[in-house]
Order: C-alpha cells, then sequence, then structure tokens
C-alpha cells in the first residue's frame, strides 16, 4: 500500500475523505492543502505526510492510481503549479 494512504488509514481517516482529498489534488493543488489540515492528523504525522509528499512527489500518482481516479488530472494539476 501507497505509505500516504497507510498512513491516511492509519489514522481512521475514511476512504470518502482519502478519495476526496486525492479528487481535490488532482483538480487544485492549493486548495487541497486546506483539506489535508481538516482531516484531523496530529501535526507530527501531517509534517511526516508533507515531507514524504515533498521528497517523492511520485508517491501522489501512486495514490491516484491505487484509487482508481483519473492519472490525468495529476499531470495537469502539476503543470498549473508549474506555472
Amino acid at each position: 500500500m501507497n505509505p500516504i494512504l497507510g498512513m491516511l488509514k492509519e489514522h481512521n481517516i475514511s476512504d470518502q475523505k482519502i478519495s476526496e482529498l486525492f479528487q481535490a489534488l488532482t483538480e487544485n493543488p492549493l486548495a487541497a492543502m486546506a483539506t489535508v489540515s481538516q482531516l484531523g492528523l496530529p501535526q507530527d504525522k501531517l509534517q511526516l505526510l508533507m515531507g514524504q509528499v515533498m521528497q517523492n512527489p511520485a508517491l501522489i500518482k501512486e495514490a491516484v492510481a491505487e484509487l482508481g481516479l483519473d492519472l490525468s488530472k495529476v499531470e495537469a494539476a502539476k503543470k498549473k503549479l508549474q506555472q
């Protein structure tokens, strides 16, 4: 299992909330940060999660694939961030 998904499940984040988070990440990565902060993760776990994403952005792509979401939206979101 993807380490991001594993951490979220470990903290009893529902599958629905996880899907919503990754949907937000694919549509508007900046707005998704607000969604992440509303999940109620302890600050140390939130920092660990963000560190993993920063060190290995491919984890988001892997998680999106695992959740069965549209990978083309991830690529579009990445391009938005680069502009």
